[in-house]
């Protein structure tokens, strides 16, 4: 029986600021809308779920450059269906995760705080690969695997396994990695290099670009949001 044509996307509820206490970071906007849109065109019935039922906007993210067009109309229409389910959404442990196909983790910076102990969301994450739906994830969103495990096996889903996330070269290029340590936070690439998984990256740091690895589809940046949800519905048709 094949997964059910549903799909959730966690958003990260956690907020801090960066570039010396002038930005917030939270939720990176496009990480989440790109997917959301990709997904409700392919024709899946998509919710969104973050730890605690809340989030906040990335200010990077709500700049010109990343949030424009299309993307900058359902932004600021609060009746839209995006953000109509964004600003009401639930709480991860209220929601139940064996009735998706799909888990799709959004990020932005913040994720590095909440997500590695983001439990709910994990439980999700998991069965849904127990249920051999497909995982996906970008930029930052790696995060969430920090403690999500193949139930058949207990080990880490991403052990083994081919995948990308927000690079460290990256991180040191915006200059907020002073920052990052500050929150005690474990970056994509030694999260990667920890539990076992091969991290890949683009020769360019925002480049668009995804790795596929059975059913875990992983993007490197906020660039990828659209392609890696597009990876993530082609492999979830052929499952």
């Amino acid at each position: 029986m094949s997964p059910a044509r549903k799909a959730l996307i966690s958003i990260t509820s956690a907020k801090a600021t960066l570039f010396g206490g002038k930005e917030t970071t939270g939720l990176f906007i496009s990480e989440a809308l790109h997917p959301y849109n990709v997904l409700v065109a392919a024709g899946f019935e998509v919710d969104l779920a973050s730890e605690t039922g809340s989030y906040t906007a990335d200010w990077l993210s709500q700049q010109p450059d990343f949030l424009n067009g299309d993307d900058l109309t359902t932004w600021n229409n609060s009746s839209s269906d995006f953000r109509k389910k964004l600003d009401n959404m639930p709480k991860a442990a209220d929601v139940d995760g064996s009735q998706y196909g799909v888990f799709y983790a959004s990020a932005g910076h913040a994720a590095l705080i909440d997500y590695p102990k983001a439990s709910a969301l994990q439980k999700i994450a998991e069965q849904v690969w127990a249920n051999g739906g497909v995982v996906a994830s970008v930029c930052h969103g790696p995060a969430i695997f920090a403690n999500v495990l193949d139930k058949a096996t207990g080990e880490p889903i991403i052990k083994g396994r081919r995948l990308t996330g927000f690079t460290t070269e990256a991180e040191n290029t915006m200059g907020i990695m002073e920052e990052l340590r500050v929150w005690n936070a474990e970056l994509v690439e030694e999260l990667a290099v920890r539990l076992g998984a091969k991290y890949e990256r683009s020769a360019g740091i925002w480049d668009d670009f995804h790795v596929v690895d059975g059913r875990l589809v992983t993007g490197q940046n906020p660039a990828s949001a659209k392609s890696t949800a597009e990876a993530a519905v082609a492999v979830f048709e052929k499952l």
